[in-house]
């Protein structure tokens, strides 16, 4: 693997890491309501999903595991933007402008991860 690959690769892990601990840093904000609880717990796993496929993926052992796992990997940054934009609509507006910044950073995620796909196939 080239430096510049492996510098890519670590970006693109540092990324996912950031979005996951920020995600569960804007979840510790949220009051405990009864839908909040389970729209946090869906969060929490989505975003966190995203990094820990993506170094999956940088592991495979083959082409197909690989795009598989970049594939799971949008799907759960999609997922993500799903439940912020639940937990945003549901509460006050005072949580408003960092969920709208973790879905901006979930939607960059998956337009980085489909251009991944594309390259790949």
């Amino acid at each position: 693997m080239t430096e510049t690959k492996k510098a890519n690769n670590y970006d693109l892990e540092e990324q996912t890491y950031q979005f996951a601990k920020n995600v569960a840093l804007f979840c510790k904000k949220i009051p405990r309501t009864t839908s909040n609880i389970e729209y946090i717990k869906q969060v929490v796993r989505a975003s966190g999903s995203v990094g820990a496929n993506y170094i999956e993926a940088n592991e495979s052992l083959s082409k197909k595991i690989f795009i598989m796992r970049i594939k799971i990997c949008r799907k759960e940054a999609k997922e993500s933007v799903y439940w912020l934009r639940l937990l945003i609509d549901t509460n006050s507006e005072d949580i408003t402008q960092t969920g709208l910044a973790l879905m901006k950073e979930a939607v960059e995620l998956k337009k980085i991860f489909s251009s991944i796909i594309e390259k790949s196939t």
